[in-house]
């Protein structure tokens, strides 16, 4: 039957990400972020996660440009904006996003705004680092976007980062990863 056929088909479109995955894979950022042409990475937490991104900063060496610690869920749009305004003055040409969903998404809110690589070390299972969706609230009101712009050019799994994560994080962050899977097949652009 003709209507048969049409069932068995489906569309993929591949979102191009370089993957990186591993017990002990952060210590290759610095290569990574060379190998985007960059020199000049700014890293990107939040406030809970500051030492990480100190000790990030510090794996970088020189080509760490600045350190921003003020990530927030939901990414409001002051933040963003007070990160890009430091992202210009610190004259970087990437962002290193490291932690969960709130500084994956001052990274894409980043990425979206100048066109910039992004490289993100996910320390949770948010599962946003994996989606070309960028949600973002401006007085109280969440909304969505989809953007090729918005997608990591890296991605670096260090398993050795969730090791810590309290039983009941993992349970949440898991469950808030497959939210984000289903969430980037059904959802359509909003602007």
């Amino acid at each position: 039957r003709e209507g048969d056929a049409l069932q068995d088909r489906f569309v993929y479109t591949a979102h191009p990400s370089r993957v990186v995955f591993g017990a002990g894979t952060l210590a290759s950022l610095a290569d990574e972020v060379a190998a985007l042409g960059c020199r000049r990475a700014f890293v990107l937490t939040t406030p809970q996660q500051r030492a990480t991104g100190a000790d990030v900063v510090s794996r970088l060496g020189a080509v760490a440009a600045g350190l921003f610690s003020d990530a927030a869920m939901h990414t409001p749009l002051d933040v963003t904006e007070r990160a890009l305004a430091a992202f210009e003055a610190a004259g970087a040409d990437c962002t290193v996003a490291i932690g969960g969903g709130s500084t994956t998404g001052l990274g894409k809110a980043l990425a979206l705004r100048t066109d910039l690589p992004q490289v993100v070390v996910p320390t949770t299972y948010a599962g946003s680092e994996m989606t070309p969706i960028l949600g973002q609230t401006e007085g109280g009101k969440k909304t969505t976007l989809r953007s090729p712009k918005v997608l990591p050019e890296v991605v670096l799994y260090d398993v050795d980062l969730t090791l810590t994560l309290p039983p009941g994080l993992s349970a949440t962050s898991g469950i808030n990863a497959i939210a984000h899977a289903v969430e980037a097949r059904y959802t359509r652009d909003r602007n």
